[in-house]
């Protein structure tokens, strides 16, 4: 009964992600006003969503600019469905093809920066709220939680559970169908040690204030040298890498490119950060005396910082002297195996080094465990300062726990299929709570274009998550 008035209505339902769309809301703190903690613009997205669910008939909350929900039905339980509105950055010389706030339909694929992450999946549930609200009746409250800064911190979400009723049970759409039973812990790293180049002087890194959770797509040294320096451009299509450098006077800039991606699913971007790096070791005298500050760029490479998958040092028992790698130790369970996304380098005024590392952690291991682990790097460099932040701990709900076999049995009646749940590394809303996993709206024959270029989302995929969106509200909330 629900998938007629989703298809009476869908034409309506792209127009309003389309209409989203247009809003650059990317959540930034620096850019508060009152009413508006992450900028103008995520005020505006958040005003705009609240007013075309008010005039479809549903009652609305904006809780300080923090973030937002829309609800219908009566009970004393609420059904609870998490998403958001704000996004990752995106500019159209990064390679998109049609500019990236601009909705563009092509090919029956809606095009633009949040029409899968998390826009798209969010209207497509709201339409489904539309759908049971109009067809059916229900004993609970449905809640649609709309954030603002879940790229970032989170602190729309933590404003909600400081000041408002928490539901009972609850879905994300953010992330995969079938159903997400387990997402990896996540943690930020940050290592600050003194470094210097013998033969230049560091005037700067940039990484255009690339985000934690995004595989860096550029990343930029200037140096200062009082000598000639026998610098080249580099481009190695085996190991991707795609260097530029630039001569102004005795000032070089040495531009690394690489490819945007998620940080939990780092195989499908290039990490410009690391191939810098690698230019780096390549071309300058970095161990040129036996100070700190000349080998700790190459120890910690050595030492596999830089690796995306289990970096080695991590199952070493002494990482203070060489021992034996074994294949079996690496760290990973069901939920996957630990990665590691190098997303952000910076140097100081004082001449320290500072890398940023986003770490995705299997569901069985303790944060905190691996947080140590990367505090013995001080075993070998006494100075270092290891800090962790961005803490988020793993969700693990049991493949055979009733929220889990529930929503995968209405997905795979569906699309008649017979699929499974999955673990992710990804971190989504559904972690908020108790008694909630995250539900769509990417599906298993898909790609998954979220935080990359040229983001999209099929049309008639979001039509059919709405569907099955419209089925697991009403299963949940009747």
């Amino acid at each position: 009964m629900f998938d007629e008035f989703i298809e009476e209505n869908k034409n309506e339902m792209i127009s309003t992600i389309s209409s989203l769309i247009k809003y650059p809301s990317v959540s930034d703190e620096s850019k508060a006003i009152d009413g508006a903690p992450f900028g103008i613009d995520c005020k505006n997205v958040l005003d705009k969503t609240l007013s075309i669910a008010e005039e479809m008939g549903f009652k609305v909350n904006n809780l300080d600019g923090y973030c937002g929900y829309i609800e219908f039905g009566e009970g004393e339980e609420l059904v609870g469905i998490i998403g958001h509105l704000d996004v990752v950055p995106a500019n159209i010389d990064d390679g998109w093809e049609t500019p990236p706030f601009e909705p563009v339909i092509k090919d029956g694929k809606l095009y633009g920066r949040g029409s899968i992450d998390d826009k798209g999946p969010v209207i497509a549930s709201l339409y489904a709220m539309k759908a049971v609200m109009e067809t059916a009746k229900v004993s609970k409250r449905v809640r649609l939680i709309l954030g603002l800064n879940e790229e970032k911190d989170w602190k729309c979400i933590n404003h909600y559970k400081k000041c408002e009723e928490h539901p009972i049970i609850s879905f994300s759409p953010d992330a995969s169908f079938p159903a997400i039973y387990a997402e990896k812990g996540i943690m930020s790293i940050s290592l600050k040690h003194r470094f210097e180049l013998h033969d230049a002087k560091i005037l700067s890194f940039d990484t255009k204030q690339n985000a934690m959770n995004v595989v860096p797509k550029y990343c930029e040294l200037k140096i200062e040298a009082e000598s000639e320096l026998e610098l080249s451009d580099y481009k190695d299509s085996l190991s991707n890498s795609d260097i530029k450098v630039e001569k102004d006077g005795n000032i070089y800039t040495i531009k690394s490119y690489g490819i945007a991606g998620h940080a939990a699913f780092l195989q499908k971007g290039i990490n410009a950060i690391t191939n810098l790096i690698k230019y780096i070791l390549e071309n300058f005298k970095v161990n040129y005396f036996d100070q700190e500050e000349y080998r700790y760029l190459q120890k910690l490479y050595n030492l596999g910082l830089f690796e995306i998958e289990s970096p080695e040092f991590l199952s070493r028992e002494d990482i203070s002297s060489p021992t034996e790698f074994k294949e079996d130790s690496f760290i990973k369970d069901e939920s996957g195996i630990l990665t590691s996304n190098i997303a952000q380098i910076e140097y100081d005024e004082d001449g320290f080094l500072i890398i940023k590392t986003n770490l995705r952690i299997p569901v069985t291991f303790p944060l905190d465990d691996i947080l140590e682990k990367y505090r013995s790097i001080s075993l070998i460099f006494p100075n270092i300062t290891v800090e962790a932040f961005g803490k988020q701990e793993p969700l693990y709900v049991r493949k055979d726990d009733p929220l889990v076999e529930n929503l995968v049995n209405i997905y795979n009646l569906k699309v008649a299929r017979k699929d499974e749940p999955i673990a992710i590394g990804g971190g989504t809303y559904a972690r908020a709570f108790p008694n909630s996993i995250s539900y769509g709206a990417v599906f298993p024959w898909e790609q998954d274009l979220c935080h990359q270029v040229n983001e999209y989302a099929d049309i008639e995929s979001l039509v059919l998550a709405s569907k099955i969106y419209a089925e697991a509200i009403y299963n949940l909330a009747k």
